[in-house]
């Protein structure tokens, strides 16, 4: 299973599509990710904007990083955000995709390599 959480649909729609033939859930909000974890369900990887309405990216990921489950989920950061050259490892941060320039077979690098 893999989550993309996005507040943008047509976003969502695009990055759930360049995965492929795998399971995906799309969320529109960090409270509804949580609420799907909290009911069991763990996603092999999550790409996650990080600008959302509600409680943000960082927010989630900070949430996250807080329960041994979830600290292993590797995430992946979908971003119009300037980065930089930031260290996110320690919050499962695996990648950073920009908005204006990813491209679908990045999107499936990512799949390729953390989804089974």
């Amino acid at each position: 299973m893999i989550y993309v959480v996005d507040d943008d649909a047509i976003m969502a729609r695009c990055i759930a599509r360049a995965c492929g033939e795998h399971e995906v859930r799309t969320f529109s909000n960090a409270v509804e990710v949580m609420e799907a974890i909290s009911e069991g369900e763990l996603p092999e990887l999550i790409f996650l904007d990080v600008l959302l309405v509600g409680p943000d990216g960082f927010t989630l990921l900070n949430e996250m990083v807080s329960y041994e489950d979830t600290a292993r989920i590797p995430v992946v950061l979908v971003t119009s955000l300037a980065m930089g050259e930031r260290d996110l490892s320690e919050y499962g941060v695996v990648g950073v995709l920009e908005k204006e320039t990813m491209r679908p077979e990045e999107v499936r690098r990512y799949v390729d390599e953390f989804a089974k």
